[in-house]
């Protein structure tokens, strides 16, 4: 499944398109490399997201093409969150 189409399906961005534009960005990184929106995605990779102040480090579990909401935080694990501080600052 691609990387932008997971992140929605899971619920960790509430839009693809939010999804497209932070992998465009550079603030997706899938298995230590940065990812493309298109990046397919396989059972126990790992996801980095940079999004605001928050750094989120999570791992495919599952992979679905739809999910209801309440069992939409079974389709990964979160490894690591932390706030972090703005570099624009």
């Amino acid at each position: 499944m691609r990387l932008d189409k997971y992140l929605k399906t899971a619920r960790i961005l509430k839009r693809r398109e939010a999804a497209k534009e932070l992998a465009l960005q550079g603030r997706i990184w899938v298995n230590e490399r940065v990812a493309k929106p298109s990046t397919e995605l396989k059972i126990s990779d790992t996801i980095r997201i940079r999004f605001g102040a928050r750094l989120l480090e999570i791992r495919v579990l599952d992979i679905q093409k739809q999910v209801s909401k309440q069992n939409a935080q079974l389709l990964f694990e979160i490894i690591h969150e932390e706030r972090i501080e703005d570099e624009q600052a």
